[in-house]
């Protein structure tokens, strides 16, 4: 079956960025011209999802209002003679179908996944977190598709990472099977590098099977007393075949400090109408 929907939580509060989040949503953070949020939005286009479920929470109405029609701003940029920017704004709003939940259920990000299952029903689906932005040629999701339509089971973003990487992400112990493709054996949270010998970092991206709402409800509560999405996959593990599919391409995490300034100036170093100027004045600064 063709994966049409993607599934996307931004119901996060955002604590990373305080005091810039506190009335706005960090999925709305500006990269360039650009929130974060839309970045994601279109690569999920692109790899061909044509249903975008965000999943919120009674903070991020801007989300909302962001991927809606505005024809005040439409009809004022027409009037001005803007024809440019109406055309810009416009397809914000065109760029899928648009489907709001709002997150209930225990903290933990099992959750929002659990919240889209009456909206997702029997289908294989994406899901994508809010604020991970992937640099590639090919969308990373397509990547991953393109796994699934050969095994018809789920997949799992992954790229290799050192040492210092086994303490911040998720590391997948595993098989190869195929050149970057891994059938999943064991997923260790943030292991660090003396309790395992693999490099290979989960990174924000999956293909599931709706089998996966199933494992989310029988799961307990882990961490925190929270819903974990990592225990329901490896719950999931134990049924049928899992993979870890290395990406091509370039991931940002601009949901921290350090990843939202890379990644304003790695696409702003794309952007034709201020690449050349902002290169100049990146080298006065590193002299």
């Amino acid at each position: 079956m063709k994966i049409r929907k993607v599934v996307i939580p931004v119901a996060g509060l955002g604590t990373r960025f305080l005091p810039v989040t506190k009335a706005q949503p960090k999925e709305m953070l500006p990269i360039v011209d650009k929130p974060i949020i839309q970045y994601i939005v279109e690569e999920a286009v692109r790899a061909g999802m044509t249903e975008v479920i965000l999943v919120t929470g009674s903070t991020k109405r801007a989300i909302e209002d962001h991927f809606d029609r505005n024809e005040y701003l439409e009809k004022f940029c027409l009037e001005t003679g803007k024809k440019q920017h109406y055309q810009v704004i416009k397809k914000v709003a065109e760029l899928a179908n648009f489907i709001y939940i709002r997150q209930k259920g225990p903290y933990g990000n099992g959750t929002p996944i659990l919240n889209a299952q009456g909206v997702i029903g029997d289908e294989p689906f994406a899901v994508v977190w809010g604020d991970d932005m992937w640099l590639a040629k090919t969308p990373h999701i397509k990547q991953l598709m393109a796994v699934y339509e050969k095994y018809g089971d789920p997949v799992i973003s992954a790229q290799l990472t050192d040492d210092e990487g086994t303490k911040k992400y998720g590391i997948i112990e595993g098989v190869e099977i195929e050149k970057g493709l891994y059938q999943v054996k064991k997923i260790i949270e943030k292991p660090g590098p003396q309790k395992t010998k693999s490099r290979i970092a989960t990174f924000g991206g999956y293909i599931f099977t709706p089998d996966i709402f199933t494992e989310l409800k029988k799961t307990p509560l882990g961490k925190d007393k929270e819903l974990w999405l990592v225990d329901a996959i490896a719950r999931l593990q134990k049924k049928r075949p899992i993979y870890a599919k290395i990406i091509e391409g370039q991931y940002y995490d601009p949901g921290s400090k350090l990843g939202w300034l890379k990644a304003n100036v790695e696409f702003a170093l794309k952007d034709k109408t201020v690449q050349q100027e902002f290169k100049r004045f990146l080298k006065s600064k590193v002299k």
